[in-house]
């Protein structure tokens, strides 16, 4: 029988293969080299991520969790299709949550904040000088974690934060996410002048805008590939 501190490496050293199982599909996600509605075949999975079968079957029940992926019986794991219904509801979501913390944010703001703030912003615009999407992407949810951080309300925090996960990583950035970048960048400044000046009701009126303008423009992508796969 294994003694208790071997029995505790073991299972430290099978969490540590989960994880990176975890992030390694996190990333084919983020990047569509796993794309909306795919079949994913264990064995393959395992062979690109350079280790075995094990931690990435249990790293896809994590994403289950999560509602990344989808497990039917009798005939495999599949990431989850693209609904139109459920892309609106998370912006419409998205916008309740970050409006409510927004107002939070403003009360709460002081020079440390807006410093963290005015980085991410910095990063966001870095990123958007090459256009490459995926760093854009990824610098545009900093963005708007951040100023969702400065709240302090741990809990819509981590619900906003599944919501981008729910969008970035089930639904592909490259397929649903090319928004205009010149808006996006000027929604960006814009929703920074007015949280810096704490003007609430200018920062909601952008935020608002700025989310309806890229729900709109997502729902567009999505339309069009649904009646892509119907051809």
């Amino acid at each position: 029988m294994a003694k208790p501190e071997e029995q505790v490496a073991k299972q430290k050293n099978s969490f540590a293969h989960t994880q990176r199982a975890y992030e390694g599909i996190r990333r084919l996600l983020f990047h569509n080299e796993i794309v909306p509605g795919q079949k994913i075949s264990y064995r393959h999975l395992a062979e690109r991520l350079g280790m075995s079968q094990t931690p990435v079957i249990q790293a896809l029940k994590w994403l289950e969790v999560q509602q990344l992926v989808r497990h039917e019986p009798n005939r495999g794991c599949y990431t989850a299709p693209i609904s139109m219904q459920e892309v609106a509801e998370i912006y419409d979501f998205r916008e309740l949550i970050e409006q409510k913390l927004l107002t939070i944010t403003i009360q709460k703001l002081d020079n440390k904040g807006l410093r963290g703030l005015r980085a991410s912003l910095d990063a966001y615009l870095e990123a958007a000088k090459d256009a490459y999407l995926y760093d854009r992407l990824e610098k545009d949810m900093e963005y708007h974690l951040t100023l969702a951080s400065l709240s302090g309300n741990m809990v819509q925090q981590y619900t906003l934060k599944n919501l981008f996960d729910l969008l970035y990583l089930k639904y592909g950035g490259k397929f649903l996410f090319t928004s205009p970048l010149e808006s996006s960048r000027a929604d960006h400044q814009a929703l920074f002048d007015h949280v810096e000046q704490r003007d609430l009701k200018g920062a909601k009126q952008v935020l608002r805008a700025h989310i309806r303008r890229v729900k709109a423009h997502v729902l567009h992508n999505v339309e069009r590939m649904l009646a892509a796969t119907r051809m």
